[in-house]
């Protein structure tokens, strides 16, 4: 999914720019990675190796990316946050309390190869295949949120899958017998690309936030990630903090206004 639109006013290596931030700022370009290559830009994005050196020109100077001659380029990106531990049970109960107070419609499940992206992620050697679930959520008959799904299909066997509809899917995993061991949640801000604001119903480019979450087992090996984009209109992410007392998500307040945790 990409920001790029040809039919859009905005000149297309600024929207290039833009989807490329998105990536390094929220940590799927993590610091020290490679971006790709003029010649990879176009290919994968449709633009020309003009638009694709003005793209990268512009992160540059922005100050996200280093440009070398023989070593190409690399993110220098670092973010500022340090991460908070959480009790992950509590945190498990949160997600659960919250997936149940807002409606869900199980709009894609297939059973697909990874991306690189992905297959990096959840550990998994290049043929493996994963199960891959998208889930509308909706606040009082509003869009709310497109949840993203990804597991390894040795224990999508052990789910039923089309439970994702009416159950949450970390209750799917504990009813499985699987232990939730600990869970590793990045939070940032992202900008609505055409798929997203279709399903959502907001214009293109408005604010997200996207939660992406890996979900590992007791003994440490990724089982789940999620990547969700919640409308930044109507989701908020609220922690309370203090001595002795782990950092755990809220459920909503109200049903008008959707509060921490995702899916």
């Amino acid at each position: 999914m990409t920001l790029i639109n040809r039919d859009d006013a905005i000149p297309l290596y600024h929207q290039l720019f833009l989807q490329l931030r998105d990536e390094i700022m929220s940590g799927r370009r993590a610091h020290g990675d490679h971006m790709p290559t003029e010649a990879e830009l176009c290919d994968q994005y449709g633009v020309s190796r003009i638009t694709a050196r003005r793209a990268v020109a512009e992160l540059s100077d922005s100050g996200l990316v280093e440009r070398r001659r023989r070593t190409g380029t690399r993110v220098i990106f670092q973010s500022p946050t340090r991460p908070l531990e959480a009790d992950v049970d509590q945190a498990v109960e949160a997600l659960v309390a919250f997936g149940r107070q807002t409606e869900v419609r199980l709009i894609g499940l297939d059973e697909e190869p990874p991306t690189p992206e992905i297959c990096e992620l959840l550990g998994l050697p290049q043929d493996a295949l994963v199960v891959h679930a998208q889930r509308l959520r909706s606040l009082d008959g509003e869009p709310l949120g497109l949840v993203s799904s990804w597991m390894p299909s040795a224990i999508a066997a052990h789910i039923p899958m089309t439970g994702l509809a009416t159950t949450p899917i970390l209750e799917l995993l504990r009813g499985a017998g699987l232990t939730i061991g600990s869970a590793h949640q990045t939070i940032a801000a992202e900008l609505a690309n055409a798929e997203l604001a279709e399903w959502l119903r907001i214009p293109q480019r408005s604010a997200l936030l996207m939660i992406q979450r890996l979900v590992r087992d007791g003994a440490g090996v990724p089982i789940l990630l999620t990547r969700a984009h919640y409308r930044a209109d109507r989701y908020r992410v609220t922690l309370d903090l203090g001595s002795g007392v782990a950092v755990q998500p809220s459920a909503p307040a109200s049903r008008r206004d959707a509060i921490s945790a995702s899916e």
